[in-house]
């Protein structure tokens, strides 16, 4: 094994022990830990029960403390632990946080098991969000781009 394949592998042993802490408080059990540079930058597990919101996933909730720890800078080209393997909305806040690497301990396939399934979540975004079962309306408002013309305006004029 490879040192950093040993790296990974302890940092994993912590997402799995966070999730262990996690359910032994009645939570779920995924946890989420972002490493860079050979440090925790922060970690996480599933709060949507806690704090009833739907996006508190364990690898949201550990880029959210990494972010606020450190700077979103921080997180760009770093490696998300998790004890379970992300859904599609963790892949995609990870994407859009510029991680670099998702390791994961327990696939997708384990966590359906034990009555996880979220397998579907994985085709969502394939689909045009017209075609969600969600009511999708797009209103023509002229003042809607003032405030994308402002931003750009206003980053503009910073440079």
């Amino acid at each position: 094994m490879a040192p950093h394949d040993s790296e990974l592998m302890g940092y994993a042993h912590e997402a799995i022990r966070l999730s262990g802490e996690h359910v032994a408080q009645g939570g779920i059990p995924f946890s989420g830990v972002v490493v860079a540079g050979g440090r925790i930058l922060g970690t996480g597990f599933n709060r949507v029960r806690e704090d009833n919101d739907p996006t508190a996933h364990a690898e949201v909730v550990a880029l959210r403390e990494a972010t606020t720890k450190h700077g979103i800078r921080s997180v760009a080209g770093a490696t998300l632990i998790a004890s379970g393997e992300p859904c599609a909305l963790c892949y995609l806040a990870a994407r859009y946080a510029g991680i670099g690497h998702i390791v994961h301990a327990a696939d997708r396939r384990t966590a359906a098991r034990y009555g996880f399934d979220y397998t579907s979540t994985y085709t969502l975004f394939a689909e045009d969000p017209a075609d969600w079962p969600i009511k999708v309306t797009a209103l023509q408002l002229p003042e809607a781009e003032q405030p994308f013309q402002d931003f750009l305006t206003l980053s503009r004029a910073a440079r």
